[in-house]
């Protein structure tokens, strides 16, 4: 759906936000149906405290220029470290907000539980950032308490969890809450417009697409002594697919997120690729693929090329491509580039954007108009194309759309406590199995 963008509706919002918000306590009661008309504060709670998370407070508090009255009343994570070095860095950040942070010990939460105490709070919105595998039950949480959400991308690791997080966005549009997910290139304002462009036929028929997501990778953080195997794996999360699906999954869903939005929301409806684990091999690397190569058709013919890698020393490359029977669409290195039947390129520029901030802008501006506001179900077939990548490479099979949404596969651990017992297990020498194509079950 179509975001609300505060710069144009400074008229509406002025009087409000200059002046204390005024009647924004109203506006928020029709979006929500349980604020108390006349108050003009929006109290959050932050569930999942590392580097995202702590990013996402501090922008739900500034959101808006930093002119609403967004106090931070509750976090959880299950790190005591993590929380704590959230919150401090989130108070240094927010040092010119005096009272926007107001978290004293008896709402800090930790341990796997903890996001139920934070929910249990009277946050009128939760923010959801802690690994994605968490993200079903804690969304599903959260719909339950009657919370507006935003929610970091994926919305979930396996088809049984996205199936769970469609569902219960389906209860939060009863409700009326609403429901944003972190795929923050969809309020890139350069983006928008040259797409704006695109599907009003500026490139003429669409033929083709490439994405790519090439980097050296991300942390690792090593086994400690008395950790029992869940605290190892949750610590180290990026390298399980039950917690981040995988980076084709947790990373490249942006990418994959910006085609289907080119297709004007359709999905692809098949896809086959190759990947495997070349150079992060060794046990600190968990069971996840380094590299993925995946071809998407759409339903009119259109081809989506995939790529993302997580390698040291290689060609390094984030960008996305479009190709039509009239022209281009490309990231260049001044921004977004059109080139139209041999015309003269029209760049649309990032202008020192902050998408990540400006998806909160919208969807404050949203709540103080009592406007709708869901990004669900993009989010859930987003998630659902990067999973279908993973189901091909790993399978090294054909994959259509019906048999991810349907897959059963279930990545899930036995429980939700730190003696419960994860899918993937390490081996005498340490290295976990790493899925083989030809063998692996993949749904």
């Amino acid at each position: 759906m179509a975001q609300p963008d505060p710069n144009s509706r400074r008229s509406f919002l002025q009087s409000r936000v200059l002046h204390g918000i005024g009647t924004a306590g109203a506006a928020l009661a029709v979006a929500r149906g349980a604020h108390a008309a006349g108050n003009d504060l929006i109290k959050i709670a932050l569930i999942g405290c590392g580097g995202r998370g702590t990013g996402a407070a501090v922008q739900a508090i500034n959101a808006m220029g930093g002119k609403l009255n967004v106090k931070l009343i509750a976090m959880a994570d299950s790190f005591q470290g993590r929380l704590d070095s959230s919150l401090a860095g989130i108070q240094k950040r927010c040092a010119d907000r005096p009272g926007a942070v107001d978290v004293p010990p008896e709402r800090q939460f930790v341990g796997l539980d903890a996001y139920q105490k934070a929910i249990a709070t009277d946050a009128d919105l939760v923010l959801l950032c802690s690994p994605p595998g968490f993200r079903p039950m804690q969304f599903e949480a959260a719909v339950a308490a009657g919370k507006h959400v935003f929610m970091e991308k994926p919305i979930a690791c396996d088809s049984p969890g996205a199936r769970r997080v469609q569902a219960a966005n389906e209860l939060a549009k009863k409700k009326g809450l609403a429901v944003a997910v972190g795929l923050n290139g969809r309020h890139s304002a350069s983006t928008r417009e040259a797409l704006a462009r695109v599907h009003q036929g500026a490139l003429g028929d669409l033929r083709l697409m490439r994405i790519y997501y090439l980097s050296p990778g991300v942390w690792v953080r090593p086994r400690e002594a008395g950790e029992t195997e869940m605290q190892y794996q949750v610590k180290n999360w990026y390298y399980f697919n039950w917690l981040s699906g995988g980076q084709i999954v947790e990373q490249h869903v942006h990418l994959l997120d910006f085609a289907n939005w080119v297709m004007k929301e359709a999905h692809p409806v098949r896809a086959q690729g190759m990947g495997g684990r070349q150079c992060r091999s060794g046990p600190e690397y968990g069971e996840i693929f380094d590299h993925h190569a995946v071809e998407y058709d759409y339903e009119n013919g259109t081809k989506l090329f995939s790529f993302c890698r997580h390698q040291k020393n290689c060609w390094m490359n984030i960008s996305r491509h479009v190709l039509g029977t009239r022209g281009t669409m490309g990231s260049e290195r001044d921004g977004t580039v059109l080139r139209v039947d041999n015309g003269d390129p029209i760049t649309f520029g990032s202008d020192g954007q902050d998408t990540h901030q400006t998806e909160h802008d919208h969807l404050f501006a949203a709540l103080l108009a009592g406007q709708p506001y869901n990004e669900g179900d993009y989010g859930v077939a987003s998630t659902f194309t990067a999973i279908m990548g993973r189901m091909a490479t790993h399978s090294g099979k054909e994959v259509t759309w019906d048999d991810v949404v349907n897959s059963q596969l279930d990545l899930s651990p036995d429980g939700y406590t730190w003696d419960s017992t994860p899918q993937p297990k390490p081996a005498n020498d340490g290295n976990y199995p790493c899925p083989i194509p030809g063998v692996a079950k993949a749904w």
